[in-house]
């Protein structure tokens, strides 16, 4: 392998760097300068652990700027469907409203006709008129009634005219909330898929032998991390047992095991890592927040002692990622895209907290 490889890799790492700067608003840059390229006379210089272990460094960090936009963008998805939902029912409300108006307006014009045909003398003043006793009694408890009826129409008129405005006003909100967030949703999306993108291609530089080397490197950071956690004693006092909706979400997410990674996915055949918590749980009976953060947000906090199988564990300081505990130290989680539904080690990410659905 010549020094072209280990330059090319290296001139790949910067250009990568620069991917989430290039892809900010309004920032416009120049083409870097192109790496000249070493003679074909230039001593081997193969890649070294080091080069890959930048590498591995570089991966993490862009997949992980990739799933804090997932989060957003499940977030703002969540939310436009709530919307829409909505707007549905305000619409629903407003049409109900105006044949309700339509139909007081008839009966305000009715009684208005029917005044018309008595000469357009109003009630009372005909009672005054009359020279039966009898019938003076009487029609005085049908003009309180027609006057209390006419007030309770004017009312109704009056408070279904309110009620119709403030829908209109609603649902003009709504949409101009739907709007935004579905503004929201493309600029997370277009980060999405710029992150996943500079990671690919910063993969792609690499020959088979150095991806299986790099494969090997995250094993053994993973490892790495899990036995500083277990050699902690966190896991000293776990004996938590599921309950039966714990079972539940455990036995939906082992059954995803070797489904792919897919951001903004949650099934049946592909799921981001919220998208497996949030569906295994709604499985089970208990509908939980979409995205991580969300379920970090709004889920009962438990230690990590008092953990069980069918909690939640949220990585990260920002809650980008979120697993589900089975037991024994070990997680099932949606990792990343190019990884399965798989098992691991629940230490061997930065653990954040624990939250439990069904507490």
């Amino acid at each position: 392998m010549g020094a072209g490889r280990r330059v090319l890799i290296t001139t790949a790492i910067t250009v990568v760097c620069a991917v989430t700067v290039l892809a900010a608003p309004g920032i416009a840059f120049a083409s870097p300068a192109p790496t000249t390229t070493p003679s074909a006379t230039a001593s081997p210089t193969p890649v070294t652990n080091k080069d890959l272990e930048a590498v591995r460094e570089k991966l993490d960090a862009l997949y992980h700027d990739a799933a804090v936009a997932t989060d957003a963008y499940n977030a703002a998805e969540e939310k436009s469907q709530k919307q829409s939902a909505e707007i549905v029912e305000l619409a629903k409300k407003i049409v109900k409203g105006q044949e309700k108006l339509d139909e007081l307006k008839d009966r305000a014009g009715a009684a208005a006709r029917s005044q018309y045909r008595t000469g357009g003398l109003p009630d009372e003043a005909q009672l005054l008129l009359s020279d039966n006793p009898q019938a003076f009694l009487d029609g005085t408890g049908r003009v309180l009634q027609g006057q209390r009826a006419t007030k309770g129409l004017i009312a109704e008129l009056t408070r279904t005219q309110q009620d119709l405005k403030q829908y209109t006003a609603d649902a003009s909100a709504q949409w101009q909330q739907l709007e935004k967030n579905r503004q929201a949703k493309a600029t997370a999306k277009k980060k999405v898929t710029t992150q996943i993108a500079a990671a690919e291609k910063l993969e792609s530089q690499l020959e088979k032998q150095e991806k299986e080397r790099l494969a090997k490197l995250e094993q053994q950071a993973a490892l790495k991390a899990q036995t500083a956690w277990l050699d902690s004693g966190a896991l000293k006092d776990v004996s938590g047992k599921a309950s039966a909706a714990g079972k539940a979400a455990v036995a939906y997410a082992t059954a995803q095991l070797g489904k792919a990674y897919e951001w903004g996915a949650e099934g049946p055949s592909t799921y981001d890592c919220s998208g497996l918590t949030s569906q295994a749980w709604a499985s089970a009976g208990d509908p939980i927040p979409r995205t991580s953060q969300e379920q970090w947000k709004q889920l009962p906090h438990v230690a990590v002692k008092d953990m069980r199988p069918g909690d939640l564990i949220i990585y990260f300081d920002d809650a980008s990622h979120v697993a589900m505990y089975i037991g024994d130290g070990a997680i099932i989680h949606a990792p990343r895209p190019g990884r399965t539904v798989t098992v691991a080690g629940a230490g061997s990410m930065p653990i954040l907290g624990v939250v439990r659905p069904d507490a």
